[in-house]
């Protein structure tokens, strides 16, 4: 199965996210359950986060394209 280019990003971003924390998601999966759920909902801001940053990036670029003058 081929996913989306968004879905590859956000499961890159939860990787970098987790690593950063000095974990993996079979790491978070050995958490005490409040523990793990607390990292989830971290990550899930985190993610979210990026994803915008990346779509806010995106559309700024096509509105630059779009007014650019055409050589």
């Amino acid at each position: 199965m081929i996913d989306n280019p968004e879905t590859e990003l956000a499961r890159m971003f939860v990787d970098e996210y987790l690593r950063s924390r000095g974990h993996t998601v079979k790491s978070v999966c050995k958490l005490p359950e409040d523990q793990a759920r607390q990292l989830w909902i971290d990550v899930s801001l985190y993610v979210s986060n990026k994803l915008a940053e990346v779509n806010a990036r995106s559309r700024l670029m096509h509105n630059i394209e779009d007014t650019a003058p055409h050589l």
